[in-house]
C-alpha cells in the first residue's frame, strides 16, 4: 500500500494543499471534525464509484498522474462499511466535550459541581483568596489558551466581593488566550436597580413633597454598571436566569441568555400539589402578571394578582387582591423574596379571601434579614426555591423551605452553547 495520503478537499481530490483540511485547534472542534468527516464521506463516494486508473493529487508529487489500485485502498477499504447510517463514527471523540473548561467561584460551588457532574467533565482548577487588606486574587490552575470557558458565579451572600471576584476570573482567563469567556450568573446582582424610581430620603421626600422629582432624577441606574463592567472585564457572553427585568438584556453589548424557571415550575406544582387542578396562580404585583398569566395558561387554571403599594423600600403599605381565590389552592409566584414581607403579607391576604392553602414558590430565595423568622410565621404550606442561590442554610432553619435543582438547565444551556445548538428548547422544556 502506498505511504502517500491524498489531499481532501470540499473541492474532491482534484484540490491544492491551500484548500485541503487540515486539523486545527477549533473553539467548536465538533463542528470542525464534523466538517472533516463530511469531507471523507466525499472522498469513499468518489473512490466507490472511480475506474481503477483514477488519477490522484499527493503530497509528494504536484502533477496529476495514472495511480494503481493499491493508492486507492484507504477509501475503498472505508467504503466497505457501506450503510454509515448503522455504524459508529469513523474517527470517534476522545472526549465528549472537548475544548471547554468550567470554572466556579466562591459564592455557589455545590451548583457547579452539579453543572459539571451533568457534562460528564471535572471541575477547573481556580484558587480564589484575599490578601490582609481585603483585595482579591484569583489564580488559574490550569491553561485555558483556546478554550471555550465557563464561570459559575451568582449574586448572592457578599454581592460586591462574589461581583469583584467574578470580573477578576474573566480578566484572568481573557488575558491568558481563551477562546471565549461565558459568565454563567444564576442571580443577576444589582437587577433590581434597573431604572429611576427611587425617591431618596422619606423623611426629607415628605419635607419637599413639591421636589420628588428631584430625588428621583439622582438615583442610579446599577444594573446597567454591572452590565458594562462585565463586558469591560472581558465576557463574551451572559447566561443567566429569570432577571428581574427583561430589559436587563438590553444593557449588554454581547449576547445574553436568560432562561427561565418555569418549566422546573410547572412540573413540580403537578408533582408535588395534588389539587393542582383546582388552584389559582397568584401574583403578589402587578410587576408578575405576565409571569403567573403564562404558568395559568400552561396548567389551565385561573390567576389572580395583589396590587400592593409601597411607602418605602421592603416595606408595603397596602394590597388589594383582584380575582376569586375562595375554596381554591392558591400558589404565589414571584421571581425572588428578600425580606419576605411581600408574600408573608400576601399569604395572609389569600387566607382572609377563603384559599384553602396557600404555596410560594420563587425563583432567587434571597431570604435576608427577617425573612426566615416571618416565613415560620405565615400560613405557608410550602415555600418553594431554586438552587439559583445556596439554600441549604435556610433548609436547616426553616422546614417550609423546599428547593428544585435548576442545575441541569444549566448544563444543558453551557452544553448548547459550545456546540453551536440552539438554546430556544430549555424556555418551554425541562432536561432530563
Amino acid at each position: 500500500m502506498s505511504s502517500e495520503i491524498p489531499i481532501v478537499s470540499s473541492k474532491g481530490l482534484h484540490a491544492t494543499e491551500d484548500d485541503c483540511v487540515m486539523p486545527v485547534r477549533s473553539p467548536r472542534p465538533i463542528r470542525a471534525l464534523t466538517l472533516a468527516r463530511s469531507n471523507l464521506e466525499q472522498v469513499c463516494v468518489i473512490s466507490c464509484s472511480c475506474p481503477s486508473n483514477l488519477v490522484h493529487h499527493t503530497h509528494s508529487d504536484h502533477n496529476f498522474s495514472s495511480s494503481s489500485k493499491s493508492s486507492i485502498e484507504p477509501a475503498t477499504s472505508i467504503c466497505s462499511t457501506s450503510d454509515r447510517s448503522d455504524k459508529a463514527d469513523l474517527r470517534p471523540l476522545v472526549s465528549r466535550m472537548p475544548n471547554i473548561k468550567v470554572f466556579s467561584g466562591s459564592s455557589h460551588p455545590d451548583l457547579a459541581s452539579r453543572i459539571v457532574d451533568r457534562l460528564g467533565i471535572d471541575l477547573g482548577k481556580v484558587v480564589t483568596k484575599k490578601f490582609s487588606n481585603l483585595e482579591t486574587c484569583v489564580e488559574i490552575g490550569e491553561s485555558v489558551r483556546g478554550e471555550d470557558v465557563y464561570i459559575v458565579q451568582s449574586g448572592s451572600g457578599e454581592i460586591n466581593d462574589n461581583l469583584m471576584e467574578l470580573l477578576i476570573m474573566i480578566n484572568a482567563c481573557k488575558i491568558a488566550s481563551a477562546s471565549r469567556v461565558t459568565a454563567v450568573i444564576p442571580c443577576f446582582p444589582y437587577a433590581r436597580q434597573d431604572k429611576k424610581d427611587k425617591t431618596g430620603d422619606d423623611k426629607l421626600a415628605e419635607l419637599m413633597k413639591t421636589n420628588e422629582w428631584k430625588f428621583r432624577s439622582r438615583a442610579p441606574i446599577s444594573a446597567k454598571l454591572v452590565a458594562n463592567m462585565l463586558s469591560v472585564a472581558g465576557a463574551d457572553h451572559i447566561i443567566t436566569m429569570d432577571l428581574h427585568a427583561s430589559q436587563i438584556q438590553g444593557f449588554f453589548d454581547i449576547p445574553v441568555d436568560n432562561l427561565y424557571a418555569e418549566p422546573a415550575v410547572l412540573k413540580w406544582i403537578r408533582e408535588n400539589i395534588v389539587e393542582w387542578r383546582n388552584s389559582i396562580i397568584v401574583s403578589p404585583d402587578a410587576g408578575g402578571a405576565k409571569r403567573v398569566t403564562s404558568i395559568a395558561d400552561r396548567l389551565n387554571v385561573e390567576f389572580a394578582l395583589i396590587h400592593k403599594e409601597r411607602k418605602k423600600a421592603n416595606e408595603v403599605a397596602s394590597m388589594v387582591l383582584v380575582g376569586d381565590v375562595k375554596d381554591r389552592v392558591a400558589i404565589l409566584v414571584d421571581d425572588m423574596a428578600d425580606t419576605c414581607g411581600t408574600i408573608c403579607h400576601a399569604a395572609d391576604k389569600l387566607v382572609e379571601a377563603g384559599a384553602t392553602k396557600v404555596y410560594a414558590i420563587l425563583t432567587h430565595g434571597i431570604f435576608s434579614g427577617p425573612a426566615i423568622s416571618r416565613i415560620n410565621n405565615a400560613c405557608f404550606e410550602a415555600v418553594v426555591v431554586t438552587n439559583t442561590i445556596p439554600q441549604d442554610g435556610h433548609m436547616k432553619d426553616c422546614s417550609k423551605i423546599q428547593c428544585i435543582d435548576v442545575s441541569m438547565m444549566f448544563a444543558e444551556a453551557v452544553r448548547r452553547t459550545h456546540n453551536g445548538e440552539s438554546v430556544s428548547y430549555l424556555f418551554s422544556n425541562v432536561p432530563y
